[in-house]
């Protein structure tokens, strides 16, 4: 998410001092880089308190005093770690530093959570913790993909693999509401990503979900195929989560690439460097805009909390623009206005949202699995 978007969307009633609750353990480079990144924004910004939670001697070895007053520390003695199943971790460890986080939330003590530790676990201690919103299947993570004429949504990017063309549908809705009601699209186009435009190509779960689209209220363009992704082909895109996690990292490597490429164009004598010369205001605005740590992360969509999980090798910097991204989409309440639209539109979306698991009676084992992994 953008945090300038995003700031388009906090109005009357928004949280003023938003409590943001960091897993500090959670990353290939915590607590070091996730201490040291939330400490140093704090540092900056006074107007969001930040709860660090995880190991307190672990973060206090990283922690330069004083520690900001409005920063403090949440002892968690467990961490989930990168190799265990997420659902039974999350189960079993109790005080697990990411179940603390939601517990926070849950509790009233902090209005959001922030973590770069295993997807799996966050998904699986949100719907634990927080639950879903009404109406809502499965959770989905939705990003910010930068196109060519500004970003589009697409989700999901790693909440929930094997989704169903149920599934598909509900984010779909899920993904137009948000775009709608907090980035502020009016009647967002949704398209399908699959391996051909043409309808009825790809898999089933996508010619199952192009058949409930079609009937349903939402601004539905048809499929649109990778190579479409980059020149903006709807404001939201629907997919599973293996192919939205594969195109979004494919995205990221390429962008880092493509400047590792000209950077080494650059050096080559007699022309490169001056060349360089010339180019680098161009440069440096492309590097701009291609930045994907600014975005900060993904919000999880579908639980009652404000959930942002960011890149597992983020550190200190992204881990800032993470705080912040988090910090603002907890001023605009997120879930209370997809909850809201909902409700508001209950002729119409929510309704619609019904009617796809009552078409597909397939979807009644996917709350089966998704209420054991809650304990609901």
């Amino acid at each position: 998410m953008d945090v300038e978007v995003l700031s388009r969307g906090t109005e009357a009633g928004h949280i003023e001092r938003p409590r943001v609750a960091v897993d500090a353990m959670g990353g290939d480079h915590a607590p070091e880089e996730v201490v040291r990144g939330v400490v140093d924004w704090a540092r900056a910004h006074k107007d969001v308190e930040v709860i660090l939670v995880g190991d307190e001697a672990r973060i206090n070895a990283h922690v330069e005093p004083p520690l900001p007053a409005h920063v403090r520390i949440v002892q968690a003695s467990q961490i989930v770690e990168m190799g265990e199943p997420p659902a039974v971790a999350v189960r079993r460890k109790r005080d697990a530093s990411i179940n603390v986080c939601m517990r926070l939330v849950r509790e009233g003590q902090a209005d959001a959570v922030v973590t770069a530790g295993h997807t799996g676990a966050g998904v699986a201690s949100a719907i634990l913790n927080l639950k879903r919103l009404p109406g809502v299947d499965r959770p989905a993570l939705a990003v910010q993909m930068i196109t060519d004429s500004g970003p589009l949504m697409l989700l999901d990017i790693g909440a929930t693999t094997d989704s169903t063309g149920v599934n598909l549908a509900q984010y779909a809705h899920m993904g137009s509401l948000f775009s709608e009601r907090v980035l502020g699209v009016q009647d967002p186009t949704v398209a399908l990503l699959s391996i051909g435009e043409e309808a009825g190509k790809g898999e089933m779960r996508v010619q199952d979900a192009t058949a409930l689209l079609r009937d349903s209220h939402l601004n539905f363009v048809g499929n649109v195929e990778g190579r479409d992704v980059p020149h903006h082909p709807a404001d939201v895109v629907v997919c599973d989560a293996s192919v939205g996690n594969v195109v979004m990292k494919f995205f990221e490597g390429l962008s880092t690439v493509m400047f590792d490429m000209l950077r080494e164009e650059f050096k080559r004598p007699p022309w490169g460097p001056l060349g360089y010369l010339f180019m680098r205001p161009g440069i440096r605005r492309l590097r701009g805009r291609f930045d994907y740590e600014r975005l900060g992360g993904a919000p999880l969509l579908g639980v009652n909390g404000t959930v942002l999980v960011t890149h597992g090798g983020a550190k200190r910097r992204m881990i800032g623009y993470a705080v912040e991204v988090t910090a603002m989409a907890a001023r605009a309440r997120i879930p209370e206005r997809i909850t809201a639209a909902l409700v508001s539109e209950g002729a119409d979306k929510s309704t619609a949202l019904k009617k796809t698991a009552a078409l597909h009676p397939d979807a009644a084992a996917d709350d089966d699995a998704e209420e054991a992994l809650a304990g609901e």
